[in-house]
């Protein structure tokens, strides 16, 4: 399978590594110093693309593949303001496309066991829950993807929490997500029920990019020959 990387910083690398580890070609790579490669007709060369880059470039990236009629990956994040507008565009081009906020496998196990506490949790008034989420300093957005994904799993089933705030609060109808960014941090993510009597508390801590590369890779693996919007669990079957 021959990919395109439209994005090649530290994630890129990562992804290349465990590409070619499993036999895949790199077709293409596109960073901050070769932009004007980034173009359809280089895509279109790749079986698949597999997109890290920023929230301003994100969205556009995607339509390139759609263009390019080639499946994307996308782990980007804070551009999901135009996710919908995504999801039209890839079925109006017969197009494939696959996001999600994280890859790793142990976290989206994750977010299985945050929906399911979640709604055990539901009819527990005298419990309020809270979300951290510690990255590296060099992220560039805050909450984290999977911090906001956790949050959005919560509040589907909560009676008690409307909206989250990433910054601290008192109010009872917010669901706080604390931001943190400490290097080499690669990534954690804590859930806690916090009452007068106990805690209950699940976490993720990532050790390094491994897991995500090998996760995005797997979706690229999947989403190969496709059509259609698809998420990490149906690359994972969960």
């Amino acid at each position: 399978m021959k990919i395109a990387l439209i994005g090649y910083g530290k994630m890129g690398h990562a992804i290349e590594e465990i590409a070619i580890q499993r036999k895949h070609s790199i077709e293409l790579k596109i960073s901050i110093d070769n932009t004007e490669d980034n173009t359809v007709n280089n895509i279109s060369n790749a079986d698949v693309a597999i997109e890290f880059t920023g929230p301003d470039s994100a969205f556009d990236n995607i339509n390139k593949c759609f263009e390019a009629g080639v499946p994307v990956v996308s782990g980007s994040t804070g551009w999901l303001n135009r996710y919908e507008e995504a999801v039209w565009n890839c079925k109006a081009q017969n197009g494939a496309l696959l996001y999600a906020s994280n890859f790793s496998i142990g976290v989206n196990i994750f977010f299985e066991v945050n929906k399911k506490l979640a709604q055990l949790m539901a009819s527990q008034r005298e419990y309020d829950v809270t979300i951290e989420e510690i990255h590296h300093t060099q992220k560039k957005d805050a909450p984290s993807g999977t911090a906001i994904t956790l949050a959005e799993q919560i509040l589907a089933v909560s009676p008690f929490k409307k909206q989250w705030v990433n910054k601290e609060t008192n109010k009872p109808s917010d669901l706080q997500i604390i931001s943190k960014r400490i290097d080499p941090a690669a990534g954690t993510h804590r859930i806690q029920y916090h009452s007068q009597t106990d805690d209950i508390e699940i976490t993720h801590t990532a050790h390094n990019r491994a897991g995500f590369a090998l996760g995005a890779v797997l979706a690229a693996e999947f989403i190969y020959g496709q059509r259609g919007v698809f998420t990490m669990s149906d690359v994972l079957g969960l």
